[in-house]
């Protein structure tokens, strides 16, 4: 069998294994975020925190909420590294530096996990499990969260109320992200993902010197991160990683996950707003783009120039072998088009164009299928400009799911889609102007360029994925790195609350003849139009100068 064709056996499977899943996955969150029965342990939960599960939230106290939990979930994950020196499980290894412990708790909080360090030799097994892997399911919950209450502003009508925060963070980590995650740890620890607290020791001598190595719970960590689209590997190499990432079998699995709740939250979408056509739109667009991407790819990484590569197969380097072209290429994609940010390959390594690929798909928003929660939400924000882009074009006052779609909701979508460009876009010129990135990357030219603006791409998208040339263990990169995370995370949720409660307050308006049908092919490819030109005009400039003059000059 051909490279070329097992790659594109890979993705029939998986494409296969998504629609699978769909209906039945996007049913259950549906009803999970729609009922108003809560489980003992969820009471026991409610309790806890002393909140009234059933108490409705306007969009400024939602928004206050997710904030507080934010703020506490950040504050605890730094303290817990700076005291990892006297925690037990440490490994012996000492507190993290103020700037690196700063930049990773805002990483893991706003489901970033960019990572500045080597995890097998900076953090014990404690801050692990206890402190990165519990932020992997909150930060997804999170997201998961806002989300549907932006989903409650277009089911809803004459009520500013969007449901009950910390009874959605809830219901989504206990009903949804524990079944599912425990159910991806057995089959990656039964498929050969190591699962233990095993302490440092010596794996074998190699050229002379001897190679140590420390155990960890990966398995458990691994499905999170993924399931989440979290990202940070228990191990510098990620899932290229066989600790993390084994077999080929693993490795599909692996993507399985990443794309599972992001594609199958359009059903719930659909359900939740009564018409499940709208959410089979929402879901071709995004699927649209991610089959799109996978085959360009794919072309790019199996060009073969030079002998080299035409033994190889296509561009293996900074790929494993165990995958290939084909598996590195479908996860490529799938990290860059969602926020994980994990890797099985290292994309500095991929040709010129590929490596602008995994970078548009970032610029793009990350909502091809995007990230959890944030995918669906970022979609739903492009929905409304779409809409009103139609609305321009016919001279009529542009209406979504039945709400219109007037000044104050227009604006509010402008705001949401000007942020992380802005944030990418100054900050990349801001670190191009000083002399630290000269020290701090590896690459010159348009390829040390670009590992630059894929740092902040990365970060203000909240991916984590890297170019890998860059050294950002510094106090520039770890500071505005960290900042562009916070800002880029929660500056759109501020917007997207903003615009539920908007739209939760209107009037149904009834559908006529005039009405845009926004559940047929022609609003799908509507959006796609949209999507497109908007982010390259955008980002069209910075492409030209980093990756697209690589490509053409290669």
């Amino acid at each position: 069998m051909g490279p070329v064709l097992a790659g594109v056996l890979q993705l029939l499977a998986l494409t296969s294994a998504l629609a699978l899943v769909h209906k039945p996955l996007g049913n259950h969150m549906a009803k999970v975020y729609s009922s108003d029965e809560h489980w003992r342990v969820e009471r026991w939960i409610y309790r806890g925190i002393g909140v009234d599960p059933g108490a409705q939230m306007r969009w400024p106290a939602y928004l206050r909420g997710v904030l507080a939990f934010s703020v506490a979930g950040v504050l605890f994950l730094y303290l817990v590294q700076r005291a990892q020196g006297v925690l037990p499980l440490s490994l012996g290894f000492r507190a993290v530096d103020p700037d690196q412990a700063f930049n990773t708790a805002v990483s893991f909080v706003t489901n970033t996990n960019w990572q500045s360090y080597s995890g097998e030799q900076a953090m014990g097994h404690l801050v692990q499990t206890a402190g990165l892997a519990v932020q992997n399911f909150t930060s997804a919950a999170v997201g998961m969260a806002v989300a549907v209450a932006l989903v409650r502003g277009f089911a809803r009508s004459r009520t500013g109320e969007l449901g009950n925060l910390w009874a959605d963070l809830v219901r989504g980590t206990v009903r949804v992200l524990v079944p599912l995650a425990t159910l991806g740890a057995v089959v990656l620890a039964a498929c050969g993902v190591i699962q233990n607290f095993s302490g440092i020791h010596e794996v074998g001598r190699f050229t002379g010197g001897s190679q140590q190595w420390n155990g960890g719970a990966v398995a458990s960590q691994e499905a999170i991160k993924l399931l989440g689209t979290n990202g940070g590997g228990y191990f510098n190499a990620n899932s290229a990683h066989p600790f993390e990432n084994p077999t080929p079998f693993t490795n599909l699995f692996e993507i399985f996950l990443i794309l599972v709740i992001p594609f199958s939250i359009t059903r719930t979408f659909g359900v939740m707003v009564g018409s499940v056509r709208q959410g089979y739109a929402i879901l071709a667009t995004m699927a649209t783009f991610w089959i799109a991407f996978v085959a360009l790819m794919m072309w790019t990484e199996f060009s073969h120039r030079g002998p080299a590569l035409e033994i190889a197969g296509g561009a293996m380097e900074g790929k494993e072998v165990r995958f290939g072209v084909g598996a590195s290429s479908i996860f490529a994609v799938s990290t860059t088009l969602t926020s994980t940010g994990a890797v099985d390959s290292f994309h500095s390594s991929f040709t010129g164009l590929g490596g602008g690929i995994a970078m548009l798909g970032m610029m793009l928003g990350e909502i091809a299928p995007g990230g959890v929660g944030s995918g669906l939400y970022g979609m739903l924000v492009m929905a409304v400009t779409a809409v009103f882009i139609a609305g321009l074009m016919v001279g009529r006052t542009p209406e979504y799911l039945g709400k219109k779609i007037g000044t104050r909701e227009i604006k509010l979508a402008a705001c949401h889609l000007l942020v992380t460009p802005a944030l990418v876009l100054i900050l990349t010129a801001c670190a191009m102007a000083l002399p630290t990135p000269v020290n701090s990357t590896t690459g010159s030219g348009a390829h040390g360029f670009s590992e630059i603006l894929y740092a902040y791409t990365s970060g203000a998208n909240n991916n984590g994925s890297a170019f890998a040339g860059l050294d950002a263990d510094t106090q520039w990169f770890n500071t505005t790195i960290g900042l562009a995370m916070l800002l880029g995370r929660f500056l759109p949720m501020v917007f997207v609350l903003a615009l539920a409660g908007s739209l939760a307050g209107q009037r149904p308006v009834p559908v006529t003849t005039g009405t845009l049908r926004t559940d047929k092919p022609l609003f799908s490819g509507l959006m796609v139009g949209a999507i497109l030109i908007l982010a390259g005009l955008t980002y069209f400039p910075a492409l030209a100068l980093g990756p697209l003059a690589e490509g053409l000059a290669a």
